[in-house]
């Protein structure tokens, strides 16, 4: 039997945690950030928007480039990377030096995402698999729990500028973790773009890739600005924005580990199920939500069931495409990015032109809109046509 890399597992872990709080750091600041570089706070949400597009480009395209190249070497060169856009980020004169910035972090988050959420099946046996995919993406989670908060908390006392820069060193120390933990990881089947595209013909990714677009364009038309929402619309000081996403972060830690052990019962149920709270608190917030007590409840709520949205759709694609993991991880990653950046420009946008509150029912119609086309797949007789589909419905442990 192969050793077990738990260490390595638990160093991928701090790298997605360092990825995603790059990619939503600005989530917290936006407020501070908008005055401080003369723009408005609907634009300044690009600065979460440009690294998701960015990074769902770069989730397809990175493992195709790297081919053959040692995923541990890709991992920490993809970091470093990191550290230095971040490093940019902090001393950027300007919003458009800022935004420069951010576009070298949204290709360290899709490269190294797209290699890294897939890992668990390199360092672990099959039996493993779910368990440390599940810490894998508590790296998510604990990105909300402590990085978010955190940085939100150390931007608004002491200056968002120091929240980047803090977020540098967090990186060059994923950096030191990752060489010390991660065994050589050759590309044993390097992703080419014939394997890369040809997920798509996979029904039940497809359905996966889909669900994941709307769902997490949902959460994030909202979530990009949950500064305004704390502030505006459920009436507590902006200072508590912090401590908010604090609790949001630590209950969607836990929401991460419960769907972790309830995926192996099924993913499709755990994923219509999650998908439907989060609409349902989005689509409250709006008309009960106007008091710290109601609001809070929703909020936290919304923020219980997201964390275990990612180690869910992660795990659907491992089961779906069993052996193409990197190539499906990939194209779920590169989803997944670009449906940040799609989200944070449909709320930014609805704020500006509309209201906060059009901004959460257009968030909770996109998450519907995921809700029912995973609840029509899985009982739809076109996904049992072929094959592939009647496995699926006779081995579940296989696939969603």
């Amino acid at each position: 039997m192969e050793r077990e890399h738990w260490g390595a597992v638990w160093m991928a872990m701090i790298g997605v945690f360092v990825v995603v709080v790059a990619e939503q750091l600005p989530i917290g600041l936006l407020i501070q950030i908008s005055p401080a570089l003369n723009v408005t706070e609907g634009a300044a949400g690009l600065s979460v928007t440009v690294p998701s597009v960015i990074a769902g480009v770069a989730a397809l395209v990175v493992p195709v480039l790297a081919g053959r190249l040692d995923r541990r070497v890709l991992l920490v060169a993809l970091m470093v990377l990191m550290a230095a856009a971040n490093v940019v980020s902090w001393l950027a004169p300007t919003f458009e030096v800022l935004l420069l910035s951010r576009v070298f972090v949204g290709i360290g988050i899709g490269g190294f995402w797209a290699i890294g959420g897939g890992l668990a099946v390199r360092l672990v046996s099959a039996a493993n698999v779910p368990k440390a995919t599940a810490i894998i993406f508590a790296g998510v989670a604990a990105a909300n729990v402590l990085g978010v908060p955190l940085g939100t908390i150390l931007g608004t006392r002491l200056g968002w500028r120091l929240a980047f820069a803090a977020l540098a060193v967090a990186a060059l120390v994923s950096v030191v973790c990752l060489i010390a933990a991660l065994p050589p990881l050759s590309a044993a089947t390097p992703v080419r773009p014939r394997l890369l595209f040809g997920q798509l013909g996979n029904r039940v990714v497809l359905v996966g890739l889909i669900a994941t677009l709307f769902g997490v364009a949902g959460h994030f038309a909202a979530f990009t600005f949950v500064g305004p929402v704390v502030r505006d619309l459920i009436g507590l000081p902006a200072s508590a924005v912090g401590p908010v996403l604090l609790i949001y972060g630590l209950l969607g830690l836990g929401g991460n580990f419960a769907a972790g052990a309830l995926l192996r019962r099924s993913v499709t149920g755990v994923v219509i199920g999650i998908l439907a709270v989060i609409t349902i608190a989005l689509g409250l917030l709006p008309a009960v939500g106007l008091q710290p007590i109601s609001g809070l409840l929703l909020l936290l709520l919304w923020g219980l069931f997201f964390g275990g949205l990612s180690v869910s759709m992660q795990t659907w694609m491992i089961k779906a495409a069993p052996t193409a993991v990197e190539a499906a991880t990939s194209w779920w990653v590169g989803v997944w990015n670009l449906s940040i950046g799609i989200g944070a420009l449909v709320g930014g946008a609805a704020i500006d032109r509309f209201s906060l509150s059009s901004t959460l029912w257009i968030a909770a119609l996109l998450t519907l809109v995921a809700v029912l086309l995973v609840a029509v797949a899985r009982w739809a007789p076109t996904l049992g046509a072929g094959p592939r589909a009647r496995s699926a419905r006779q081995h579940p442990v296989a696939t969603p």
